[in-house]
Parts: structure tokens; sequence; C-alpha cells
């Protein structure tokens, strides 16, 4: 097999863009987003997208592709990415994907089973139930049926909770087995490279991507999408935060806080995600780009002599 996917994982704001566009024009080759959020079209300045300079310089692929009011899961997503990564390969040799949603990267890297329905009864009670007690109790029970997915999770978006609560409830299976048991045979090789820096840089420049944000018009861009404050979608960071000083909940001040707090929460629950995959291959934030590249060529080197 001369073929190789490279993979690009790591937290939020580490430079997985920058390092993907680099990679690419180097390999004559095109990028697929594994970010979810990135796929909503009306989702721009929060979800911190490719810039227009960005995405013209190099062919992206799975960015921009659904409405924020499309049903479209994870099996949706591994479907059209597999079917994207097969196409590419008939006239590259490298394709690049890349992302920092861990659960999304695996589906492509080992595989993913058709997560069963689930009766409305079961989903009607856990709605109940959090309408009455909040999110503590399905915490809990989530924690305790499912830690993988304990650990990984958005822990405020409740929506998703009882997604992952319905499914493991309803199929006495953990929501995360849904994600490895069905590993695919690829007709090509495999690199996954981790960036990563130390906590105080990867913090400032989770803080200096937020402050960019508002200054780039999130609050503006938040604005138009009132209308859709109830789609999971819009349950995310940096928006949430957004709609609750629209709604007098918060300060302008206290919500920016909090989408920097919720942003470095998450990218520690990306770094415990990633850090459990032996097969990732860490670097020091994008900058070590030769020692990348060297990477790759003695990948492909010992893949030329076998």
């Amino acid at each position: 097999m001369s073929k190789f996917l490279i993979t690009i994982v790591g937290p939020t704001a580490i430079g997985k863009t920058s390092l993907a566009i680099k990679l690419a024009k180097k390999y004559k080759t095109e990028v697929i987003s594994a970010d979810s959020r990135q796929f909503y079209r009306e989702l721009n300045i929060g979800t911190a997208k490719p810039s227009k300079d960005e995405l013209s310089s190099v062919k992206h692929h799975l960015i921009n592709n659904i409405s924020v009011t499309d049903k479209y899961d994870i099996s949706h997503f591994e479907s059209d990415a597999r079917k994207i990564i097969d196409n590419l390969f008939k006239t590259k040799d490298y394709v690049i994907l890349v992302g920092g949603s861990g659960l999304y990267i695996d589906t492509i890297l080992y595989g993913i089973d058709k997560i069963p329905n689930v009766e409305d009864s079961l989903r009607e009670k856990l709605n109940q139930e959090f309408q009455n007690n909040g999110l503590k109790n399905l915490l809990a029970q989530l924690k305790k049926i499912d830690p993988v997915t304990y650990k990984n999770i958005d822990l405020s978006n409740h929506r998703r909770i009882i997604r992952a609560l319905e499914v493991s409830i309803s199929t006495k299976k953990p929501y995360s087995s849904f994600l490895t048991n069905s590993v695919k045979e690829s007709n090509y090789n495999e690199i996954i490279i981790g960036l990563n820096c130390d906590r105080d840089k990867l913090h400032s420049l989770i803080n200096k991507r937020v402050d960019k944000m508002i200054k780039c018009g999130l609050i503006e861009e938040v604005k138009t999408l009132k209308k859709f404050k109830n789609l999971n979608a819009l349950n995310t960071i940096g928006y949430k935060e957004i709609f609750d000083y629209l709604n007098n909940q918060t300060s302008l001040e206290e919500s920016v806080e909090k989408i920097k707090t919720n942003s470095r929460r998450y990218a520690k629950r990306q770094l415990t995600y990633f850090n459990s995959n032996k097969e990732i291959k860490w670097f020091e934030n994008q900058y070590e780009i030769k020692n990348i590249i060297k990477l790759i060529e003695s990948k492909r080197i010992t893949q030329q002599l076998t």
C-alpha cells in the first residue's frame, strides 16, 4: 500500500488547520474536516473555521456541507468521509484528515457500528429527569455506565448526554462501544499526528482565539441565529454563552470569560481522549513541521521497503 491517510489531532486552538494546509500543499492533496461543528454553514466565527483565504488555498471537504436544521450524525459523517477518501486516493497518494472531535476521527480510523433506534418513551423519561432535576443525576448515571463517553462529551450539553444515556440504557451497551466494534480494513496506511504544547501556552492560545472571535463579530453572528437557539447545533461553546448575554442573563465580560473557561475545559477533555491512543505521534505545536515531514517520509520509505 503506497497510499497514506495523514490524520492531525489535538486540542482546540493548537494550530491543526495551519498544519493541515501546509502538508496538503506539500503533498499536493486535499483536506477533510473531522470537526463536527464546522459542518454547519451557519456557524462560522464561533467554530473557528478556516478563513476564506485558507479555504481557497487548499480544497477542503465537509466544511459548510449541512445546515443546523439538517439531521446529521456520526454515521452520516463516516459514510461521507469514507467516500471522499476513497475518491481522492484514486488520484492522490496522500489525504489529510484533521479535527479535534475524537469520536469522529475514530470512526474513520477504527470504524463505527450502526447506532440503534431508541424508544421515544425512554427519551421522554430522560428529558423529564433533566427538566425536573437538571444534569446532576444524568451525569452520575452516564459516568457509571459509560465512563469513556463521560470523559469526552460536553458535560453541559444535555442533548448529547441524553443521547448517550438512551443508547446505553436501551442496548445495555456503552454508547462508546458503538465506535469501536466494526473496524474496517483499509487499503491505505495511517499516520496520526498529535499537536500539543505546555498548558500555559495552550490557555494563552485559547484566550487569544476567543478575543479574536469577539473582535471579528461573534456577537453579531449569534444574533442572526436566535431562531435556531434551541437546536442542538447551537448548544455549543461560543454560542450558548453569547445567547446568555443576549438574554440579559450575564454581562458580556462574563460570557466571554465563560467561553474561555469552557474552551479550556474542552481542550483538557480532548487531550484526555487523544492521550489514550498510543498510535499518535506527538509534536510541539505546528512549528515542528520539519520533524513531522521527516516522520511522514520515514513511513513512506519503510512502506516501500516492505
